[in-house]
């Protein structure tokens, strides 16, 4: 493979603003209930009184952008039973081919970032390529969630140069690394406390 893409993800520094998610939607022209970036949000912590009497709290939220993470291994190719998925060579997108689709939901169920969506109207599967069907004019792919993300939480480059600029952080407590994703992360500071998913009706 000539070229591997990927995502860097701050998780320190994304206030859930789903501008990325927005762009993304406005992007690709999804329908109402479609999302190829969903934000997620976790929290954790807290309420307690000290010695004298006085409420204190250790209360943390933080939000993690999530799309489809184009894995080396990816559960959705080995979960399709009719071949649909398979990883581009030029540039490790793991792309679809919509036409063999059966609307099974096998991919999205197997898929431990719920990237796959569906299309109620065309009855198929579809899901994040990086913007990679248009590229600038250096002939790069410069996806609509970077772009819009004003805290500049998120970044897209070949994962090669993501891991040599932010690190090789790869998994989180919420997102294990079970597909060898192409995605590096920024941790936040709460993020090895305990803490639940306080939005899944939004994002799965």
């Amino acid at each position: 493979m000539s070229t591997q893409y990927g995502f860097y993800i701050d998780t320190q520094h994304c206030t859930g603003c789903k501008a990325c998610m927005n762009a993304c939607k406005d992007r690709q022209n999804l329908a109402d209930g479609e999302m190829f970036r969903k934000v997620y949000e976790f929290a954790g912590g807290g309420w307690g009184t000290d010695a004298y009497g006085g409420f204190t709290n250790d209360v943390f939220t933080f939000y993690v952008s999530m799309a489809c993470n184009q894995c080396d291994n990816p559960a959705c190719l080995n979960a399709c039973p009719a071949s649909v998925y398979s990883i581009r060579e030029s540039d490790g997108v793991v792309v679809m081919d919509t036409s063999k689709c059966i609307s099974c939901f096998a991919c999205k169920n197997s898929c431990p970032y719920s990237a796959p969506t569906y299309d109620y109207e065309s009855k198929n599967m579809k899901k994040c390529i990086m913007c990679t069907d248009e590229k600038t004019e250096s002939g790069t792919p410069s996806p609509s969630c970077v772009k819009a993300c004003p805290s500049r939480a998120l970044d897209f480059d070949t994962i090669e140069n993501l891991k040599a600029k932010y690190g090789n952080v790869q998994a989180t407590a919420a997102f294990p690394s079970t597909t060898e994703p192409n995605v590096v992360y920024k941790l936040h500071s709460d993020s090895g406390k305990g803490f639940e998913h306080v939005n899944p009706e939004e994002v799965l």
